[in-house]
């Protein structure tokens, strides 16, 4: 089992914003740094480019959410500087496959993400045996607003977790909707990669701090997760 682990999402549609997010996320005690999905629509390349010239020994993960030519996607990022690539469970297998043999060519990890599967813990499972190097459990924002908004109870990642880590030997990420203290808890279902979303709603009654204090909001939570021990 890998020691726990802190990734933030950088969920902002600016390099400027994202490079400002970062480096206060890096000083708090942050592991890893994601150009979240809506970064890589902003900026792209360049915004990857921009975190790595940034911070040239952090793992840097690239949202691609890839689901066709994954094989020129994942090679433009590991290029760019990105070490981890994002791959989708719900694409051809072929797109699977293509995203890891680009991963071990130009030297990037590559994680399978399986949104929108019908059955999560066999997406998960497919994720592996096609050569995915990390598995991330993920409740979809429309789909977690859209349960709500028709009165059903909001899924969780968490309602399948323990499953999900059963079924894989890789290490897993859950993502979607999770409260704080739910993150903190993530390595103890056996998911050591715990991400927070950035920007971020510090309202955790255990982690109030001085307002508008972000940094040590995020070294108390980086603090706990790292002290927490893993299943």
């Amino acid at each position: 089992m890998m020691k726990p682990i802190v990734q933030i999402s950088l969920d902002l549609t600016s390099i400027e914003e994202a490079l400002e997010t970062a480096h206060i996320a890096m000083r708090a005690g942050v592991d890893w740094l994601e150009a979240g999905t809506p970064l890589i629509l902003a900026e792209g390349l360049h915004g990857v480019k921009a975190l790595r010239r940034e911070f040239p020994d952090t793992p840097i993960v690239a949202d691609l959410k890839t689901m066709d030519g994954g094989y020129l996607e994942a090679e433009m990022m590991a290029k760019a500087g990105a070490t981890h690539v994002v791959v989708m469970a719900r694409a051809h297998p072929e797109t699977i496959k293509c995203v890891v043999q680009a991963g071990a060519d130009f030297g990037a990890k590559v994680m399978g993400d399986n949104l929108g599967c019908p059955d999560m813990v066999a997406g998960a499972k497919q994720l592996e045996d096609l050569g995915c190097d990390f598995v991330i459990h993920h409740i979809g924002y429309d789909e977690r607003r859209g349960i709500a908004a028709a009165g059903q109870p909001m899924p969780s990642p968490l309602d399948k977790l323990r499953e999900v880590v059963d079924a894989v030997s890789v290490p897993v990420q859950a993502v979607g909707g999770l409260t704080l203290e739910q993150a903190i808890a993530c390595p103890e279902y056996g998911a050591p990669l715990v991400v927070l979303g950035a920007p971020l709603t510090i309202d955790a009654d255990a982690f109030k701090t001085a307002d508008g204090d972000l940094e040590g909001s995020l070294r108390m939570i980086c603090e706990a997760i790292h002290r927490s021990n893993p299943a």
